[in-house]
């Protein structure tokens, strides 16, 4: 395919200020959003699409060629490791078009350092995926995520078109295509308040009929002032104790979105899973959840950053170049910097940073430092910790009674797992 500008793939871009390589492995994850907040969907519970006004990004803004190869050769040069995966993301990603990945590709080859494998995955709604793309994606070896929420009449109550139309005929279709090309990828499920009433129908929706590498499910929460207020940076006189009927997406005047899945919800939602998982599918479906608490309590740490006992090494680069400390943390408040002015290994090493990843674990409450599951768990992700403790104590984790159950059920199967793991 002939690329655009051809003189944009000339000569590489000056380097700014390199990073300052400390550790023997210097690696990072970021989330890139070439086509910022845009989509073709509308879904209800979109954490994304406000940061249109939020981050005053326009309704055609999108990656620009130069900034493309300026993030590129930044995210390579950053790290040291032997294997650098690119995420595309959005809105949704495929609105930037197939020439767009081209240029990606051969910037990627240009740019990549000997011994260096570059992977790149992308996370879609798969309403755009056709026959071009997924001979392109299996060509090129993508990982591809496929959002969808489980069977129609689920997966429709908050995944419509911009005019209000089912969208699951279509993703389905893209389900198909991809099994079809035999391209490997992964079902993302956004757990809500309508869908997490149903997880074994949801659950064996996904196994059976999607048959993915990987099932992934993702809870849906989000303060109802989430479109203007940043996480962490409520007003900790107006959290409300755990426990308090006001966080119940239910009530008229709930904390929490009514499409929010609530705490006790998302506990048996797991759990029931579990349930069906371990009993006929221990060892045949990969739940990303099971696998990871597995990891955890036999010694092999977190594999998900939201249970880990640091976090700050996922970011999310804007269209602009604009780096933001997590992809659920894209507000003016955590704008670490843009890369046109400093080198982006830079910004993500940055002391901001750094305080931003230890947070996670200095600042939590003392019921979550005296709590058992403590090592399983570390609090979860922060931007879910707006609520407070039976003692006042502000950073509590909304989840929290819905996680104590889940451990609690695995943690009842330790002997089980133990026997079963063996060689």
């Amino acid at each position: 395919m002939a690329l655009e500008n051809e003189n944009l793939m000339g000569a590489q871009l000056p380097l700014l200020q390199l990073p300052k390589l400390v550790h023997d492995v210097y690696r990072f994850h970021a989330v890139s959003k070439p086509a910022a907040s845009r989509c073709n969907l509308d879904c209800t519970y979109c954490f994304y699409l406000h940061k249109a006004s939020l981050l005053e990004q326009t309704h055609q803004v999108k990656m620009s060629d130069e900034m493309l190869e300026r993030y590129i050769q930044q995210y390579i040069e950053a790290q040291t490791g032997d294997e650098v995966i690119f995420t595309w993301q959005g809105g949704e990603p495929t609105l930037m078009g197939l020439a767009f990945f081209e240029k990606v590709l051969v910037l990627q080859k240009r740019y990549k350092k000997p011994k260096q494998t570059i992977l790149n995955d992308l996370q879609t709604n798969g309403i755009l995926l056709n026959e071009a793309w997924c001979k392109f994606l299996k060509k090129n070896q993508f990982l591809v995520g496929i959002s969808i929420d489980g069977p129609k009449h689920l997966h429709d109550q908050h995944r419509l078109s911009r005019s209000g139309k089912s969208s699951f005929d279509k993703v389905m279709a893209a389900v198909r295509l991809l099994k079809q090309f035999q391209i490997e990828f992964n079902a993302l499920c956004v757990v809500n308040q309508d869908n997490g009433a149903f997880p074994l129908e949801v659950y064996r929706f996904l196994r059976d009929d999607v048959q993915p590498r990987v099932i992934q499910f993702i809870p849906c929460v989000e303060p109802r002032a989430f479109t203007h207020t940043a996480p962490i940076k409520w007003n900790k006189e107006t959290l409300i104790h755990i426990g308090n009927l006001a966080l119940s997406p239910k009530q008229q005047d709930a904390y929490v979105t009514e499409w929010s899945v609530g705490a006790g919800l998302w506990g048996i939602f797991l759990t029931t899973i579990w349930d069906e998982w371990f009993q006929n599918d221990f060892g045949k479906v990969f739940v990303d959840q099971f696998e990871n608490v597995i990891s955890q309590m036999f010694g092999y740490g977190a594999q998900k950053c939201v249970s880990a006992e640091f976090c700050g090494k996922a970011v999310a680069i804007e269209h602009n170049g604009d780096v933001y400390s997590c992809d659920h943390f894209a507000y003016p408040e955590y704008k670490l910097g843009n890369i046109v002015n400093t080198h982006m290994g830079d910004l993500v090493f940055s002391s901001k940073q750094q305080a931003f990843g230890s947070a996670k674990t200095t600042d939590l409450p003392s019921d979550c430092r005296q709590c058992f599951f403590l090592s399983l768990c570390f609090g979860e992700c922060p931007k879910n910790r707006f609520t407070k403790t039976t003692k006042g104590e502000p950073g509590l984790n909304y989840l929290c009674p819905g996680l104590k159950k889940f451990y609690s059920k695995v943690v009842n199967h330790h002997a089980l797992l133990q026997q079963r793991l063996k060689p």
